[in-house]
């Protein structure tokens, strides 16, 4: 095993995957630790594959990609849920996904992309998840009075 071809982007998935899916298991969602892990990890080893049989022929490089898209998302439309009172599932869909992107760029050996988008995935969980609580709770202000 070539630790620069495999398992540096594994290991990365991996501790990508861990810092969103802590995030997700502290607000006690669906989708938690393990499931962001293997998300992540998954697509990266998909990607890593594809790279790896795909060798010397550039074309097929992207057909395993495509089908970790499509797969990830059955797997998110599976984590939403509709009934009377709304939609509810969205952001761990859209979870899902991302992490699944994270992987494949992990997988890609594109290292900076991947953690870039980790860090920014977590501000926006975390800190867009204030805002938008602060903003429903106006709105239920409003429409009290």
């Amino acid at each position: 095993m070539d630790w620069q071809s495999e398992i540096v982007p594994v290991l990365l998935a991996v501790v990508c995957g861990t810092v969103i899916g802590i995030e997700r298991q502290i607000m006690h969602k669906p989708a938690g630790l393990r499931t962001n892990v293997l998300i992540c990890l998954g697509a990266a080893v998909f990607t890593i594959i594809s790279r790896e049989m795909a060798s010397g022929s550039q074309d097929s490089i992207t057909r395993i990609a495509a089908q970790i898209v499509t797969g990830v998302g059955f797997l998110g439309a599976g984590a939403v849920i509709q009934d009377r009172g709304g939609i509810h599932g969205l952001t761990t869909a859209a979870t899902i996904w991302l992490m699944a992107s994270i992987g494949m760029a992990c997988g890609a050996k594109f290292y900076g992309l991947a953690i870039f988008s980790t860090i920014l995935a977590l501000v926006v969980l975390v800190g867009l998840g204030r805002v938008d609580k602060y903003l429903e709770h106006n709105d239920e202000q409003h429409k009290s009075r």
